[in-house]
């Protein structure tokens, strides 16, 4: 009898499972490692010299003149709002199609937050529909303090329209970067704050370089880096100009007002450090994958993110690969999405529009509001798209989507 203990021997029972793809991951080096044991080895764990120099390296590589660093970018946007005088009675606009911490830094500043839509090509705050609202808020006397923009996916929104129009109305202007590190705007750097009075970035896992947890505002305003950096560490300050009386002697300090424990610890800052050195490294690889993408998707029944050019002029920092289907039907985006998931793709879905949400809900707004938000709600699908990514990883995604609509 012809014996089969060959075949048993090299055909597993169960195979293992093809890897699980993210749609997004960090990328950690060894340098990265030996940063953070540099710091635990070290006198200072949180308020420590990494922070500023941090500070100091991401302000540099973008050309702004200060930098604040947090513990994310959530709380860059709070102190961001209350620096730029955003409190009870006034009011900020964002975009639908974002994170919801765009929206509730304003309420947490008890101010109201209203919403622009989108431009359906970008995915980002429509200059046009913003031109509108304003004109009929200054009619009505009811001109919000600031506009949050955000730099969806990397890309950077219209600044220099957005810029004159809210120089125009007298309204503050903040980016959103926090997708956005490494992108570049009508040839300089986002976070240059050329066309803006405030910056902010997140550092989070899977943004383009990361702290662990971690943000940072950056600003050319000295009287606004001052308000962040007190808000920031509860209001305190050891600046005897700044104090009420001459200090009690060389341990005084006061609170001046009202802050927060919102710091950055040297951990943090030193695996910041590490990684500032690869931003452009990290921006090349995701702009060369989105590339890729775009070659390999073209014949598919999909409208493909605009991704901008890749260059000194204008870059996006392509936080994130937005496919949209080409069709409203939420049945079939649903079957899309959960099979692809099925095969091993981990696709994510950015953003449910804010307005959507059963909390904003309750503030009134309403399906029907934002109808172009709405619109990419139901058609819009995150590909995993991160520097460690390979051609064949990215091939096994291009095939599953390409089974998926066909």
């Amino acid at each position: 009898m012809r014996s089969t203990a060959v075949s048993h021997a090299v055909t597993p029972a169960n195979p293992p499972a093809a890897e699980f793809i993210p749609y997004g991951r960090q990328s950690i080096s060894d340098a990265d490692i030996q940063a953070v044991v540099d710091v635990l080895r070290s006198p200072f764990l949180t308020q420590g010299p990494l922070g500023e120099r941090f500070e100091e390296a991401i302000a540099g590589y973008c050309g702004a003149q200060y930098g604040v660093a947090v513990n994310s970018a959530t709380s860059a946007l709070h102190i961001a709002c209350l620096a730029l005088g955003v409190g009870p009675g006034e009011q900020v606009w964002t975009t639908p199609v974002t994170f919801v911490a765009s929206a509730n830094c304003a309420l947490y500043c008890g101010a109201a937050i209203d919403f622009v839509d989108i431009d359906p090509a970008t995915g980002n705050i429509d200059p046009q529909a913003l031109h509108a609202r304003l004109r009929q808020a200054q009619s009505q006397g009811s001109l919000p303090r600031a506009v949050i923009a955000v730099h969806l996916a990397g890309l950077s929104c219209e600044m220099k329209t957005l810029h004159r129009l809210c120089r125009d109305f007298g309204v503050a202007l903040i980016e959103d970067a926090s997708h956005a590190i490494g992108a570049r705007y009508d040839g300089a750097p986002v976070g240059s704050c050329r066309y803006s009075d405030i910056t902010v970035f997140s550092f989070h896992p899977v943004k383009i370089i990361t702290t662990g947890e971690g943000g940072m505002a950056l600003t050319n305003k000295p009287e606004l880096a001052k308000k962040m950096t007190l808000l920031r560490s509860h209001h305190i300050t050891r600046d005897a100009a700044d104090m009420t009386h001459e200090p009690d002697g060389p341990w005084y300090y006061q609170q001046t007002g009202l802050g927060f424990n919102y710091r950055m610890t040297d951990i943090q800052a030193a695996l910041g450090l590490s990684q500032h050195s690869r931003i452009d490294e990290f921006v090349a690889r995701r702009n060369v994958l989105a590339r890729r993408y775009h070659r390999e998707l073209a014949a598919l029944p999909l409208t493909l993110p605009c991704i901008a050019g890749d260059s000194e002029q204008s870059r996006s920092a392509l936080h994130l690969y937005v496919v949209r289907l080409q069709d409203d039907d939420s049945g079939r985006h649903r079957r899309v999405f959960e099979a692809l998931r099925a095969r091993g793709i981990g696709v994510n879905l950015h953003y449910i529009p804010v307005h959507l949400q059963p909390y904003f809900r309750q503030m009134g707004f309403a399906p029907g509001d934002f109808p172009h938000a709405e619109r990419y709600y139901r058609q819009a699908i995150s590909l995993p798209l991160y520097p460690g990514l390979t051609e064949e990883l990215q091939d096994r995604v291009i095939a599953a989507l390409a089974e998926v609509l066909i």
